[in-house]
């Protein structure tokens, strides 16, 4: 899902709300997570999961277009935890389309 179909998903759901209110707020809740991450933090959405940034180490890759090696930086990469819930539902819904095949 796209953040323009969560958008139209969230105002097909709550008609009494303007289009435009419901794009500040998806776009400021996601600017909210970026900005936490960027700090260091970790976000965690109860039922749904946590977003926190992982360290990579520096090391030694290879220009996939040349073959040259080359030195990888140490950085920091958004990293997903799924929680259990939405693990449960997800694997509920494979294991009903599993049984029904």
């Amino acid at each position: 899902m796209t953040r323009s179909e969560l958008i139209a998903e969230l105002a097909t759901a709550y008609p009494h709300l303007l289009t435009r209110d419901i794009e500040r707020i998806v776009h400021a809740v996601f600017d909210e997570i970026g900005a936490a991450l960027a700090r260091g933090d970790r976000v965690e959405l109860r039922g749904f999961g946590a977003f926190l940034p992982r360290e990579r180490a520096a090391r030694t890759g290879r220009n996939p277009r040349t073959g040259d090696i080359v030195p990888v930086e140490e950085k920091s990469v958004p990293f997903f935890k799924v929680g259990k819930e939405l693990r449960e539902r997800v694997n509920q819904r494979l294991s009903s389309r599993k049984s029904s095949d």
